[in-house]
């Protein structure tokens, strides 16, 4: 089972069905009484579904432990009397593959980027990750002119190991960091 994270303004709450379900089909109340905080104003809307959720609301109920393995949403205001507020998410890609390499994706609304706080659930995220006994590798892909992600990737230790093609937009640079083996 995955567990909420904590960082220093963050709590990384794990991603459900029902709260999944909820973003896919527009239930804003709903997904922000799942989650106990405020959704951005724009959240949810087509955009992010496509990007977050590759795969179609009948996959993810299918299978919902593997498509929703260590899936978070950041949820900051944490402190007594602040509004909790969700202002991103961390995702992966399903559970690590066969050759224990996990890929992670994530998103932060335009009103909280800026602030640091995709540095900070990556960083949570990445060290889960990589604790998990199946895990060796985790890698995370982005486009050369997304300066924000490309620096978010490498102040979490993350190096560039290749490229990858999108479907449809192109080119992109693939980043990994690797389990250290400590004997």
């Amino acid at each position: 089972m995955t567990v909420p994270l904590r960082t220093l303004r963050l709590e990384l709450v794990p991603m459900t069905f029902a709260m999944v379900e909820a973003v896919i089909l527009g239930k804003k109340a709903e997904a922000e009484a799942l989650a106990r905080a405020r959704m951005p104003e724009r959240w949810p809307n087509p955009q992010l579904v496509e990007r977050a959720f590759a795969m179609s609301l009948d996959a993810i109920r299918a299978n919902g432990a593997s498509r929703l393995w260590g899936a978070r949403v950041m949820i900051a205001g944490c402190g007594p009397g602040d509004e909790r507020r969700v202002v991103g998410s961390v995702v992966f890609r399903g559970e690590p593959d066969e050759d224990g390499i996990a890929e992670m994706a994530y998103g932060v609304d335009e009103a909280s980027q800026g602030q640091g706080f995709a540095t900070e659930a990556v960083a949570a995220s990445l060290a889960w990750a990589l604790g998990q006994p199946a895990v060796t590798a985790v890698q995370a892909a982005t486009f050369a002119w997304h300066r924000p992600s490309l620096r978010v990737l490498e102040k979490v230790g993350m190096t560039r190991v290749g490229l990858r093609e999108h479907d449809t937009m192109g080119e992109m640079l693939l980043y990994e960091r690797r389990r250290v083996n400590v004997t």
